[in-house]
C-alpha cells in the first residue's frame, strides 16, 4: 500500500491539510501537489479554518528538483499555472488558512506558505528562495504573494544571493505573524483556528477573499469593492444579531 502524499483529519470545524513526504522534507512532487488539490477540493462543507502544515522536521522544502531536470518551455509554462491554481485556491477559497512552519521553508514551500492567511513559526524555521542558484525562476506565485509581503527589492536580493532568512528576521518582515516556542506552532495554530472560527462565516469568507484582491487595485476600485463587500456581510441576520448581543452587554455596563 502506497503512503499518501497528503493526509487530511477533522477536528469539528477545523479542517488540517499535511503535506506527508517527511523523508523527502516535504518537497512538492506532481503527485503532491495533485493531492494538496484534491484535498482542498474535498474540504468539508461546514469547515470554518483549515489549518496547513508538514509532517516531519520541515514544513516544505521546495520544488522537487528530480522531477524538472529537463522540461520543455511549454511545459514548464502549464506546469506553473498550475501551481498558481492550486495556491489560489488557498489564498482565495474563502476560507481561512492557517499556516504552521518550521524547519524548510523553501522555494515552493515559501510560496505556498505565502498563500495562507495566517502564519504561525517555530525558532526552527528557515526561508529561502534558492531558485537562481540551480538557474531557474520562481513559478508558484513568489513573484506577486511573497515580494508584496517583503518588498520586491529583498525578494530580488534573496534569489540572487539564495541567502537564509533565520525565523526572528523572517518574522520582522511578515513572512510570519506570529513566533512561537519549539513544538508550539500546532497549539496555537489550533488556539487561532479556535479563534477565528468564532467569526461569522460570511465574514471570514469576506477577509479571506477580498483584501488580497483589493490590494490588486486601483484605489478607487478597491474602495468600491469594499463597499460591496461591507454591504455583503454587514446586512445578514447572523449580523443583526451580533450586532444586538453587543449592544445589549454593552448597555448592562460593567457587573458589580
Amino acid at each position: 500500500m502506497t503512503e499518501p502524499f497528503v493526509t487530511t483529519a477533522r477536528d469539528g470545524v477545523v479542517y488540517s491539510i499535511q503535506l506527508a513526504r517527511p523523508r523527502k522534507r516535504n518537497a512538492v512532487s506532481d503527485r503532491l501537489l495533485m493531492a494538496l488539490e484534491a484535498a482542498l477540493l474535498d474540504t468539508p462543507e461546514d469547515t470554518r479554518v483549515i489549518i496547513l502544515s508538514g509532517q516531519g522536521e520541515h514544513f516544505c522544502a521546495g520544488l522537487d528538483l528530480s522531477e524538472h531536470q529537463r522540461r520543455e518551455p511549454f511545459d514548464v509554462m502549464q506546469h506553473s499555472q498550475t501551481w498558481h491554481r492550486i495556491f489560489h485556491r488557498v489564498q482565495h477559497g474563502g476560507i481561512p488558512v492557517i499556516a504552521v512552519l518550521h524547519g524548510a521553508v523553501i522555494g515552493g514551500g515559501l510560496e505556498l506558505a505565502a498563500a495562507a492567511h495566517i502564519r504561525v513559526a517555530e525558532p526552527s524555521t528557515i526561508y529561502q528562495l534558492p531558485e537562481g542558484r540551480h538557474g531557474i525562476f520562481v513559478g508558484g506565485g513568489a513573484s506577486v504573494r511573497v515580494a508584496r509581503t517583503i518588498g520586491a527589492g529583498r525578494m530580488c536580493e534573496m534569489m540572487l544571493t539564495g541567502r537564509i532568512l533565520e525565523a526572528e528576521e523572517g518574522q520582522r518582515l511578515g513572512l510570519s505573524h506570529y513566533l512561537v516556542g519549539t513544538g508550539e506552532a500546532m497549539d496555537k495554530a489550533r488556539l487561532l483556528a479556535t479563534r477565528v472560527a468564532e467569526n461569522a462565516p460570511m465574514a471570514n469568507w469576506a477577509m479571506a477573499s477580498a483584501i488580497a484582491r483589493i490590494d490588486n487595485m486601483s484605489s478607487d476600485d478597491g474602495l468600491f469593492v469594499e463597499s460591496l463587500t461591507a454591504a455583503l456581510t454587514q446586512t445578514s441576520p447572523e449580523v443583526t444579531e451580533r450586532i444586538g448581543d453587543f449592544l445589549q452587554r454593552k448597555g448592562q455596563g460593567p457587573r458589580a
